[in-house]
Order: C-alpha cells, then sequence, then structure tokens
C-alpha cells in the first residue's frame, strides 16, 4: 500500500512556492508584455538600420541563457550598490527576457496586417493611431495571442531558475521536501501537477478565446 510522509503543512508549502511562482510570472509578463508591445509597434513602423541598436539588444536577451542573465545581475547590482531584493531583480531580468520574445511576436502580429487594409483606412480619413487602435491592434491581437500564450506558459516554467537567487519558488519549494523527506518521485510528481493547474487556465482561456473569434468571423 502507498505510504508517504507528506503532510498538509508541507503541501501549504508548496502551494505558498506556487504563489511566488505565480507573482514573478505576473509582473514579468505584465512588464514584458507592455515593453514589447512598445518595442514590437517601434520595429514595425521604423527600418530595420534605425532598429538596429534595439535589435541587438533584444537579441542579447534572446541568445544569453535566462540563468546567466539572472546570476550576472544579480551580481551587478550588488557591485553597484543598488542591494535589490531577488525578487525585484528577478522580475526585472525576467521582463526584459520577456519583451524580446514579445517584440517579434507584436512586430510580426503587426506585418501580418494586409497592406491593403491599411492603405484603405487611412484612405477614409482615418489618423495613425487610429488606424493602429481600430485596424490593426484587433486584427493582429488574434495573430499574436497563440504565441503570447505559449510565451507566458514558458516564462511560467522559466521562473523556476529564480531559485538561483534564493527565492523560495515551487520548484525551489519541491526540492527543500525531496531533501527532507527523500520521496523525490512522489514530490515531483505532486509539483509537475501543480506547474499543471497552474498553467492550464492559462491555455484554455486562449483556446477559448481564439474559438469566439473564429465564430464571428
Amino acid at each position: 500500500m502507498f505510504d508517504t510522509a507528506l503532510t498538509l503543512s508541507d503541501l501549504m508549502f508548496l502551494i505558498k512556492g506556487a504563489g511566488m511562482t505565480l507573482a514573478v510570472t505576473f509582473f514579468a509578463v505584465t512588464g514584458g508584455t507592455l515593453l514589447g508591445l512598445l518595442f514590437g509597434v517601434l520595429r514595425a513602423q521604423i527600418s530595420v538600420w534605425a532598429a538596429l541598436p534595439l535589435i541587438f539588444v533584444l537579441d542579447v536577451f534572446r541568445s544569453v541563457p535566462l540563468l546567466i542573465q539572472l546570476v550576472l545581475a544579480n551580481a551587478f547590482q550588488a557591485i553597484a550598490g543598488l542591494n535589490m531584493p531577488p525578487f525585484a531583480t528577478s522580475c526585472i531580468v525576467l521582463a526584459l527576457y520577456t519583451s524580446a520574445y514579445c517584440t517579434e511576436i507584436v512586430r510580426g502580429a503587426i506585418d501580418a496586417v494586409p497592406t491593403v487594409t491599411r492603405r484603405a483606412a487611412r484612405s477614409l480619413g482615418l489618423s495613425w493611431g487610429q488606424d493602429m487602435r481600430y485596424i490593426v491592434f484587433p486584427m493582429a491581437l488574434r495573430v499574436a495571442l497563440p504565441s503570447w500564450i505559449g510565451l507566458t506558459l514558458g516564462v511560467m516554467k522559466d521562473s523556476a531558475l529564480v531559485l538561483w537567487l534564493g527565492l523560495i519558488e515551487l520548484l525551489r519549494s519541491g526540492q527543500i521536501l525531496v531533501t527532507r523527506l527523500q520521496e523525490p518521485m512522489f514530490i515531483l510528481m505532486v509539483v509537475g501537477a501543480i506547474y499543471f493547474l497552474m498553467s492550464f487556465p492559462i491555455a484554455r482561456l486562449g483556446g477559448q478565446l481564439e474559438k469566439r473569434w473564429r465564430e464571428n468571423d
């Protein structure tokens, strides 16, 4: 018969770690999406040559492993005397990392809007802002949503790397319990189940929105 030393207090410890994971993910995705929206619109409107500095910076965040970014950011801010808490450092680095990917999602979605549609909107007297608000963004959102959902789920899993800065998120909570209880298989299964329960509603929400949009076409 199956038996485990995992108690209710241990489970609450895991849930507390899951709360930290959700908090880091929320701030990282929110900040990264806002920056990605700004940079994506900018990338879609200016020439490649003018955008080269921005492209280079974003490529750095996409190319350098996230763990290295977290460790270096934590070291540099300490050297600079900023003394930010690990939570703030984690959120900032993850937000910049997220913005690098979100920028390309936004740029690609805007470029997917037919040029003829945009010209027709401008010929009807719409300003650039009105064109973006009423024509481009609604159409681009449908293109960008699946990729953005995938990015959000990816950031939620990548947030496990913040354990290297000392944050006790979900995976770190599981590792602590594995060390104490010596039940790695069962505890990691529980941790995986909690990750699934956090990710599933986000994935389903995206699927429902896509389905509703298709029905309204």
